[in-house]
């Protein structure tokens, strides 16, 4: 079993001690993040730093497992969408300003060194999320059974907060991503996949609309939906980033 180096480190942004855990010694630092309501520690319970061990031994990727908060955020049916809005935002700013600088260092990364993001569940929403509004610090991301219409978590996407934190319908906006930025890129630097098994039906009717926005916009993306045995689960998400993370970084 692949061994992690835990950190609890202070998040300005959120006011709390946040925990996350590296895996591997060197590489690409790609930010990994946990299905909904899940926790950093859920990767390396499911086997996933094992998936891609190989990598990870050869120093061809460092994997960086974070928390969520998901609670206070998304989840927090009990409170406003306007407040659970603000949680996702401050969670986002956590992740891509002070995360990303902190895994970097970690990461003894050279100058202008771009991340990688992946999740599974609402974790591929969050790393999908990181690659489209900031772009010159993630250099790509792979979504695996994501989640991508939030207005199922944060209602309608006419608040600024929401729509922000909605890929969907901020993709319909002018001048809420770098559209020409993102169209420079290869295909490969935005992977999403889902299977047609048990319990992957909303996973599945998000990442087809996701890749369809994205592709409406001129934007790349790299599609594929995996057999009607493929479930909404940690065993088959082991299974696609074993594949794609050889794609991308073998």
């Amino acid at each position: 079993m692949i061994q992690g180096t835990y950190y609890k480190e202070w998040s300005r942004m959120l006011g709390r001690d946040m925990e996350f855990k590296v895996y591997g010694h060197a590489g690409t630092p790609v930010l990994a993040l946990p299905a909904r309501g899940g926790r950093f520690y859920d990767w390396e319970n499911n086997g996933m730093p094992d998936a891609i061990a190989p990598l990870l031994n050869e120093g061809k990727v460092q994997l960086f497992c974070a928390d969520s908060i998901d609670a206070e955020s998304l989840l927090a049916g009990n409170t406003a969408p306007r407040r659970r809005a603000e949680m996702q935002e401050k969670y986002f700013n956590y992740l891509t300003g002070e995360l990303a600088p902190r895994i970097l260092t970690l990461n003894g990364a050279k100058k202008d060194t771009l991340l990688w993001a992946v999740g599974v569940d609402i974790g591929a929403y969050q790393a999908v999320n990181c690659r489209l509004r900031r772009p010159e610090v993630f250099a790509g991301a792979i979504g695996l059974s994501g989640l991508y219409d939030v207005s199922r978590f944060l209602g309608n996407a006419a608040d600024d907060l929401v729509l922000r934190n909605a890929p969907l319908a901020c993709l319909a906006e002018d001048g809420l991503v770098d559209k020409k930025l993102l169209a420079k890129a290869e295909e490969n630097t935005l992977l999403l996949c889902a299977g047609q098994g048990s319990y992957e039906g909303d996973a599945l009717v998000d990442t087809q609309a996701m890749a369809d926005a994205l592709t409406d916009c001129g934007l790349p993306v790299h599609l594929e939906v995996w057999g009607s045995d493929v479930s909404h689960d940690w065993y088959w998400w082991g299974k696609e980033l074993n594949l794609f993370a050889a794609r991308v970084f073998g």
